[in-house]
């Protein structure tokens, strides 16, 4: 039995592009859970000019752009749809007042499709006739729906390891005070329980968040009753609610912003020295964005296909496990390897970050960075004492204007990181920026490239003159983008793609029209000013004349054009009509003499030869060409 050396060295979980987005190790299952009283269908705005939407339909249509985010970014979620005080009621506990929505025979917590996403976006046309709204919680009743909901929902979550899974559960409400219509000891009893069964489910692992709306009249007050459900208290209340007088459509953006939380790709361990080791995670920032991976479907039933792989015997053809031994040819020798021989070779550090020493940051110039960087937070979870320690790090870090050098003993490629630390940046509105490490990838020795350089005098390039510089400077600064940033405009290739996939999942007649952002704004660049400093620039440079000039060469290159062409036109009938005649013969025969001369020139024209001089100069030229 022969073994197979291609490869010995190689993980086969490694990724061998640098580039590609690292894969969470966890993912998300998320209720949206949907406030569906009477006061969700009252009109969001008193103003005139706005369109008669209520908060009910801002839902419906934020959900459904988060879900068609969802199945494009993060397609192996599972999400699902639950509406309370509802008229009917559609749940595995039977409790009054919770639907349960859900397609076809799918369990209602699932991954997004297209179904899912084309059903719940029309479901505003039936759902006062097939589901209907009413008050859950009334006077002389002891029926609470919000307790029901949360039950609920905390049983569709029930699948799954908090470890392993994220769950979340959100929140649309306009209403701040869902007991305002109960009073007394009954009052008090309702919201101790529904708090309690809120905290229940945050201690198994859920997380419970608000997205509120203000009504018209009345802006939402969490500190009546959802500040104690969620967990919340003093700043964090305030920094909780969306900023104010901001419109309906900004409702979308508030959901993306909860639902794209950073989430944490590997766990890693620290050595600062040989005695001291800590925990740390990993967050990936930026990276570029893919279309995605392929799917290999089966051509009769769609049902995406598994691949497996096998291990043949040469010798007998049998089915082999994975191979225990491999080997590399040396010498002429088969060096064998065991697989725990291999993991012993591969691992270069018995860590996955160790700490070699410290620089000034002036030291690290910007070609180090290789690629994107990762950003690292220390972790408790399995290493107590990680924060204390971390932050002592990043706080002399800072203080001292230093960078940490360490040495990042990744199996497929061991190389040097440089740690920078980062301040935490705050605002008004809260944390901009958090406090970590940014763990930049540095190049070794001959990754860097010395290209020759090149000294010009000023006798081999032309130098700009002050007049020519400040033009271009006023130029600059006239077509200068304030506020610049590569997040605001949107790849026109991906958005074109995934609006392609989109219009045929959801069975769309009509393609999207995608915006391209990437092209130049020609209102801008035709506003007076920004053209008065343009012509400025081009006369400082090229001339005053420089238009006039430009045209003439056109002109005149037009007109060697058709000259040319008409040329060509000349020689190809002069071409055809001396091709009639064999000239050879008559060369030999001596009839050329008996040629008129239009008939000489055409065999002179057809190959490029002089026409000028008599008749018998003409035949002598000819006769030449033919070596008579």
């Amino acid at each position: 039995m022969d073994l197979d050396p291609e490869g010995i060295f190689r993980d086969d979980s490694d990724e061998d592009d640098d580039n590609v987005q690292e894969r969470e190790a966890n993912k998300d299952m998320v209720v949206y859970l949907v406030d569906a009283s009477p006061k969700m269908f009252t009109p969001a705005t008193n103003q005139a000019d706005e369109k008669d939407e209520t908060h009910f339909h801002t839902i419906v249509n934020c959900i459904t752009q988060s879900l068609k985010t969802q199945i494009i970014g993060r397609s192996y979620d599972e999400v699902a749809i639950c509406f309370f005080n509802t008229k009917e009621k559609k749940n595995l506990q039977d409790l009054a007042g919770v639907y349960v929505y859900n397609v076809g025979d799918k369990d209602p917590l699932d991954r997004p499709t297209a179904k899912l996403i084309k059903d719940f976006s029309c479901i505003e046309d039936s759902f006062m006739s097939n589901i209907g709204s009413r008050y859950g919680i009334t006077a002389g009743s002891r029926e609470n729906t919000l307790y029901n909901a949360l039950w609920v929902v905390q049983a569709l979550l029930r699948k799954g390891s908090v470890k392993t899974v994220r769950k979340r559960i959100l929140i649309f409400t306009n209403e701040d005070d869902p007991f305002g219509a109960i009073t007394g000891p009954v009052k008090t009893d309702m919201i101790r329980t529904t708090i309690q069964r809120a905290t229940d489910a945050q201690d198994l692992g859920l997380s419970i968040e608000l997205l509120p709306l203000s009504r018209p009249d009345e802006e939402f007050n969490m500190s009546r009753f959802y500040a104690d459900l969620i967990g919340l208290d003093g700043d964090e209340i305030t920094e909780y609610l969306p900023s104010a007088g901001e419109k309906l459509e900004d409702m979308t953006d508030q959901l993306r912003k909860r639902m794209m939380k950073k989430r944490r790709v590997k766990t890693l361990s620290f050595a600062i020295t040989n005695d001291v080791c800590i925990e740390v995670n990993t967050y990936a920032l930026t990276r570029p964005t893919t279309p995605g991976t392929i799917t290999w479907l089966d051509s009769l039933s769609n049902i995406p296909l598994k691949t497996e792989r096998s291990f043949i015997c040469n010798d007998t053809g049998a089915l082999l496990q994975d191979p225990q031994m491999r080997f590399q040819m040396y010498n002429d020798m088969v060096v064998k390897f065991s697989v725990r021989e291999l993991s012993e070779v591969k691992r270069v550090s018995s860590h996955h970050l160790r700490l070699l020493g410290f620089k000034p940051l002036d030291c690290l110039k910007d070609y180090h960075n290789l690629r994107p960087s990762t950003f690292i937070y220390p972790s408790d979870e399995h290493i107590f004492g990680s924060t204390r320690v971390f932050v002592a790090l990043h706080s002399s870090m800072l203080r001292l204007g230093r960078f940490a050098l360490a040495f990042y003993g990744n199996p497929t490629r061991p190389q040097l990181v440089a740690l920078v630390a980062q301040e935490e940046v705050t605002s008004s509105a809260g944390q901009v920026e958090p406090p970590g490490m940014h763990m930049i990838y540095l190049p070794y020795s001959d990754d860097i490239r010395y290209p020759e350089e090149v000294h010009v005098t000023s006798d081999d390039a032309p130098r700009a003159t002050d007049e020519q510089i400040k033009k271009a400077s006023n130029l600059l600064k006239r077509i200068d983008l304030k506020n610049f940033s590569v997040c605001q405009f949107a790849n026109p290739a991906l958005q074109r793609h995934y609006g392609i996939l989109e219009a045929l999942a959801l069975g769309e007649d009509e393609m999207p029209d995608i915006k391209d952002e990437t092209l130049p704004d020609e209102g801008g660049l035709a506003r007076p000013g920004v053209v008065k400093v343009i012509d400025e620039f081009k006369a400082s440079v090229y001339g005053e004349n420089y238009d006039q000039e430009e045209a003439e060469a056109a002109a005149a290159k037009a007109s060697r054009g058709d000259a040319a062409k008409k040329r060509k036109a000349i020689t190809d009938a002069a071409s055809l009509k001396s091709a009639a005649y064999d000239w050879a013969e008559l060369a030999d025969n001596g009839k050329l003499k008996d040629m008129t001369v239009m008939e000489l020139k055409s065999y002179l024209t057809a190959h490029g030869l002089p026409l000028s001089g008599m008749k018998e100069a003409l035949i002598s030229r000819i006769l030449t060409h033919l070596g008579k």
